[in-house]
């Protein structure tokens, strides 16, 4: 990463398609096609893992699985899976800049159920080799699903006790007896991790690097909450004892209570990090590089009680520091990773960012709420960051000088020197682009010059998050002319 480059953040569910939520199919390879043009060297992601309640991407019922629904229905049609009267019959939403979750978990689903009902005979061999090669996460994964299933998908914490032990009696006849529901997931993934494949595969041969984006905590109702409880801080019914989140700060009176199961760092020490090693290396079979999100969780991370309305009651805890990246570094090498350093932080976080010698995130929204010492702010940056006009969390550029305070929107139109003429949005990837960090990363959203009604997420807040999609005609010859002309004049 320690050279200039630049590229876009966009998520696979935002871009155009027929089925209702972006997907492996000809919008992302057209997106590659795109970014080729405009002369990018890199496409950042948000985490690909099955979203559950609520709909976000940071929230999975497995940190290994791929999700579904960014499944190309297409290669189904073409090997006669399906056909468009099983689409005609479960149709996946008719808003081409929306999605509609509740509809895809219904009838997306049906359709992968059918398609597996017409392949499995055909592709049996496949699917037999596929299990053996990922069998130490797909077995728990996809026997965990089934069991979710057969128990009207209601949490695995509140599954009748005997289902609440995977090497249970009662799992292991279950397992043994459900082979064909089993297998449906085995399938779901096959695809996905096949098609997923082949479109990294043809974005790499164009020089063009996926930044993928791995969630640091695991969610609740996970298979991997279920496998290795003994890695996290539970009780002995199995319940967390705490869960993840922020404490109160300017944005939030009551903090974030993410709801998540914090780990024991303690136990992972003992048994030498595997969980976390394993984890890393399938992000690397998956990603070029990885942006690993809340990264000063490593140094210290705030917990609540289980059960608590709000994240006000917390405390700080140490997390494990150094230690934990040196035995990473140990066991697979050096690796390309991005650290979230976003929020509140201390010297001692600062410290290990350093020490591990991993780019941080600058982020030009940021930039002008505290003055000429922001470190979000170009003059500030050393080489080694990735600069953003903003994240999935924060609002687009537009949206955010439609809300920004007098004061704030003054500095940055000095400092930026905005214009009406050039747009504001320009002005802020302009700053970006001509800023000395390494690496410079656009939302798509802030290049398309859209308003608040494309953000992405606000975080705290369940309903009308992670719906965006761009229109099909956005990405325009003018457009990536634009870009790889900000390319060529900041040597990116």
């Amino acid at each position: 990463m320690k050279r200039r480059s630049s590229g876009i953040l966009m998520h696979i569910s935002s871009l155009p398609g027929p089925y209702g939520i972006g997907d492996f199919g000809k919008g992302a390879y057209d997106f590659v096609d795109f970014l080729e043009c405009a002369s990018q060297k890199e496409w950042q992601i948000l985490p690909l893992g099955i979203t559950g309640f609520g709909d976000s991407p940071y929230q999975n019922f497995s940190v290994f699985a791929g999700n579904p629904y960014f499944i190309d229905l297409e290669e189904f049609f073409q090997k006669g899976y399906l056909n468009k009267e099983d689409i005609a019959l479960h149709p996946l939403g008719d808003n081409p800049e929306r999605v509609d979750y509740g509809l895809l978990y219904k009838n997306k689903t049906a359709l992968l159920r059918i398609a597996y009902k017409r392949a499995k005979k055909e592709i049996n061999r496949e699917l037999e080799a596929f299990y053996e090669k990922e069998k130490t996460w797909l077995r728990d994964f996809a026997l965990f699903m089934a069991i979710k299933k057969a128990h009207n998908d209601v949490s695995w914490l509140k599954w009748p006790q005997e289902y609440r032990n995977i090497n249970s009696r009662a799992v292991l006849d279950f397992e043994r007896e459900n082979q064909d529901e089993i297998y449906f997931h085995i399938f779901v993934q096959y695809f996905f991790f096949k098609q997923w494949k082949a479109l990294k595969n043809y974005a790499n041969k164009k020089n063009i690097r996926i930044i993928g984006d791995i969630p640091i905590y695991v969610a609740e109702d996970s298979a991997d909450l279920w496998r290795h409880h003994g890695l996290f801080k539970v009780d002995e019914n199995l319940y967390p004892l705490t869960v993840a989140g922020c404490p109160p700060d300017a944005y939030s009176e009551t903090g974030q209570l993410w709801g998540n199961p914090v780990y024991d760092w303690e136990a992972m020490e003992r048994d030498g990090y595997t969980w976390w090693i394993d984890r890393i290396r399938a992000s690397f079979e998956m990603y070029d590089m990885v942006r690993i999100d809340h990264f000063r969780g490593f140094e210290a991370y705030w917990e609540v009680k289980y059960g608590s309305s709000d994240a006000v009651n917390g405390k700080w805890t140490k997390g494990p520091g150094y230690k934990f990246f040196e035995r990473i570094k140990e066991e697979l090498g050096e690796l390309p990773i991005i650290a979230e350093d976003l929020g509140f932080l201390t010297d001692e976080v600062y410290e290990l960012i350093g020490k591990t010698g991993f780019p941080g995130m600058k982020v030009l929204q940021f930039a002008f709420e505290s003055g000429a010492e922001s470190e979000h702010l170009p003059h500030n940056y050393t080489r080694n960051c990735v600069v953003y006009t903003g994240t999935h969390d924060n609002n687009t550029i537009i949206g955010w000088v439609k809300k920004a305070g007098k004061r704030e929107l003054l500095f940055a139109r000095d400092y930026l020197k905005l214009s009406f003429e050039e747009g504001f949005n320009w002005g802020f990837i302009r700053g970006a682009f001509s800023s000395t960090a390494d690496t410079c990363i656009i939302p798509m959203q802030d290049y398309l010059g859209l308003g608040d009604e494309a953000r992405m997420n606000t975080p705290s807040t369940l309903g009308n998050n992670w719906v965006w999609r761009m229109k099909e005609d956005a990405l325009t010859d003018e457009l990536a002319e634009k870009i790889a002309k900000l390319t060529r004049i900041y040597g990116r």
